[in-house]
């Protein structure tokens, strides 16, 4: 039976698997019991500062072994895990914590050189905290170095802080993520500690995740693609895990062939880019066995390739929300080629997926509608905002995903549209009403349309259409680099085009369908 706690999941590991690799980061090797005595250490100096049940504890910074073990102190507190996207701006981040109400911040200085701490220093509201914790790096003024926040919590009583730890409660909160919609207003989504060790303990038995595989862990930990079915699912599993900090391409081939790879999810992006690679053919690749993508359309020829040319003997997709936990459906080892690429799998054990009409009864297989998704997997409601809550999930359970589908007889999903407008630059998701309200700031835009284009590298890219203001013109290198300083980097628009007027019904709304076809059509 499956632990129904993430610091159950991890006192278990390090009972029955003791001195097993758990965590492999440069030259910091943790075992499974050394994981749990630094989570304990890290769990006493979150004790100390006055961390408990339901508070809010926020990491905003790149993969790494400590990531890891603050997140799981602060599962061990009882607290709420905040993640916060790396390529955040100060507004984005001073949004997630206010609404959070973060008390604790644990963060680096300087990742891809952002300095965060300045950044939220900046801001107009900047957050009020009881610490920012640097998980590596230089410290800043006011902030406190990882090993001194550790050392405080030699003052907190260890038996306490092991009875909160045990405490812990399958319905308790675990986490609070943070996902736009259509209103461009983030959303708070908590998950609960027993629907999330349930569905990636599942997503692992159903993947092939084994004990002793060597994950290498390349989507970010803010996102659950990284965190959820990267870190945790390897704890459950016991598989060992290699935290990449950022996508390189040079540094992930090196790393596959020194650390024995065996796991790489990602996606498509990141498979396009190693089979792109010059020297992949010099590069040992014989250990790559397992890969899971998604989040974009997958061609099947590169399936095949991933297959024939990478090696992988697995290669899976799915499908899944915040607010479904990350999960809903998976393809099953043994599914062709076609199945990978044209779908994204069936419903995960314990959760129903259906496609529906406006009227929200159920199409026939083949026939397109709004997918639907219920189960132990979705989520309760959004953070303090009962008309979301209810514009999402339906008195019978069923969450609107948005997403337009096909179920074939078989019972396997194939996306077909968004009926949000929601797109994916690489793996990330960007909300164009999001990205159009930071636009509206700047002094040469009057009107402001985004939507997403097809893009060889990336999946998707942004695309703005901007109606200027009087007197003013659109310098696309310049609005470039405004929005650089403005919002995280994906979200950042390829491509500027000005026009007179934007297409609308006969409500006023802009017809973002015509726009799409019209991105579609740029050269």
């Amino acid at each position: 039976m499956s632990a129904t706690t993430i610091p159950a999941v991890l006192a278990r590991a390090a009972r029955d698997r003791g001195d097993d690799p758990a965590i492999v980061d440069g030259d910091v090797r943790l075992g499974c019991a050394a994981l749990a005595d630094a989570v304990t250490a890290a769990a006493r100096a979150l004790a100390a500062l006055g961390v408990g049940p339901g508070d809010a504890v926020a990491i905003w910074a790149p993969n790494s072994w400590r990531w890891i073990v603050a997140a799981l102190a602060t599962h061990a507190r009882g607290a709420v895990l905040v993640p916060i996207n790396t390529r955040y701006k100060g507004d984005e981040a001073a949004f997630v914590l206010a609404r959070s109400r973060a008390r604790v911040l644990f963060t680096v200085d300087g990742f891809l050189g952002a300095r965060y701490v300045a950044m939220l220093r900046a801001t107009e509201a900047a957050p009020r905290l009881d610490a920012t914790v640097i998980l590596g790096g230089d410290v800043p003024a006011g902030a406190t170095a990882w090993a001194d926040f550790v050392a405080g919590g030699a003052r907190a009583d260890a038996a306490a802080v092991a009875r909160d730890a045990a405490a812990v409660g399958p319905d308790d909160v675990c986490d609070l993520m943070f996902t736009s919609g259509t209103t461009g207003a983030p959303k708070g989504v908590p998950c609960r500690h027993g629907q999330t060790t349930r569905a990636f303990a599942d997503w692992g038995d159903l993947v092939g995740l084994r004990r002793g595989d060597r994950y290498l862990v390349v989507a970010p930990f803010f996102h659950s693609f990284g965190y959820k079915a990267g870190w945790l699912a390897s704890l459950q599993a016991g598989a060992v895990v290699l935290p990449q900090p950022t996508f390189d391409v040079d540094a992930v081939l090196a790393r596959i062939a020194r650390d024995r790879i065996t796991v790489l999810p990602g996606p498509p992006t990141l498979y396009l880019s190693l089979l792109a690679h010059p020297g992949r053919g010099d590069v040992d690749l014989s250990s790559l066995r397992l890969a899971v993508t998604g989040a974009a359309s997958v061609p099947v020829e590169l399936v095949h390739r991933m297959r024939r040319d990478l090696g992988f003997a697995t290669v899976l997709t799915g499908y899944g929300l915040t607010e479904s936990t990350g999960v809903a459906t998976l393809c099953r080892a043994g599914d062709d080629d076609e199945t990978v690429a044209t779908t994204s799998g069936r419903a995960m054990p314990g959760v129903e997926v259906a496609v529906v009409d406006d009227a929200g009864a159920p199409v026939a297989a083949g026939a397109a509608g709004e997918v639907v998704i219920r189960g132990y997997n979705v989520m309760r409601g959004y953070l303090d905002d009962a008309d979301a809550t209810a514009a999402a999930i339906d008195r019978d359970g069923w969450l609107r995903t948005g997403d337009v589908g096909v179920l074939d007889d078989r019972g396997y999903l194939r996306i077909t549209d968004r009926k949000k407008d929601m797109f994916i630059v690489g793996g990330f998701n960007a909300y164009p009403a999001e990205i159009e309200g930071v636009l509206l700031r700047h002094p040469a835009i009057a009107q402001v349309a985004v939507v997403g284009a097809p893009d060889p590298r990336l999946g998707e890219i942004g695309v703005a259409f901007v109606i200027p203001r009087a007197g003013a013109t659109i310098d696309a290198a310049a609005l470039t680099a405004w929005s650089r300083d403005h919002m995280a980097n994906f979200k950042v628009p390829r491509r500027f085009v000005a026009v007179d007027a934007l297409p609308l019904n006969a409500t006023g709304k802009v017809l973002k369908f015509e726009l799409r076809r019209r991105a579609a059509e740029l050269p």
